[in-house]
């Protein structure tokens, strides 16, 4: 007696929206997560908008690691949908200052609200896939001025060490050149 399995073919899954990522990564949800992380509140009387990103912000230590997370689900879309590298890089370089300098108690959280991330990088993606030569060069030339600031970050501190090391060696000099012409 011989038995013979016969495979049972299932269809293919149907992926929602019909691209990768579903419907969470189109820009109606993207806008809608941007807006809500950067500009949905406003403090009557001024003009002065926030999200839940200042907000979270506030908590010391873990507040502005929290939203530069949530921050980067705008980056995989952007991504995801094919978006030059460099555009790419530049987002990442904005939720890296957003976080960085909001670590900053108060100040960065000033800064948080201020700088708006997210509301950045949504334009960028929107602006990379209906102009993607322009936000390419414009993103190039954010890289490249962030480059050269950071190289200056970099280079003034030892500079500075550079010139008072050289101070006082000159001080020790004279003073000892003082002690040997006695």
């Amino acid at each position: 007696m011989e038995f013979t399995v016969k495979p049972e073919v299932l269809p293919p899954r149907r992926k929602r929206g019909g691209k990768l990522g579903g419907k969470l990564f189109d820009d109606e949800n993207l806008d809608l997560l941007s807006h809500i992380l950067d500009d949905f509140l406003k403090i009557p009387g001024t003009s002065i908008r926030f999200g839940l990103d200042g907000i979270v912000g506030v908590i010391p230590g873990i507040g502005d690691l929290i939203g530069g997370i949530a921050s980067c689900i705008i980056i995989v879309a952007a991504w995801m949908r094919g978006v030059p590298y460099v555009t790419v890089a530049r987002m990442v370089a904005n939720v890296g200052i957003e976080v960085v300098v909001g670590s900053i108690p108060i100040v960065g959280d000033m800064f948080d609200i201020a700088w708006r991330a997210n509301r950045r990088n949504y334009a960028l993606l929107a602006g990379s896939l209906a102009e993607p030569r322009k936000h390419t060069i414009q993103s190039w030339i954010f890289l490249i001025g962030l480059c050269v600031l950071l190289s200056g970050l970099v280079l003034l501190p030892m500079l500075l060490f550079a010139w008072l090391t050289g101070h006082v060696l000159r001080s020790i000099g004279t003073d000892m050149h003082g002690l040997f012409a006695r």
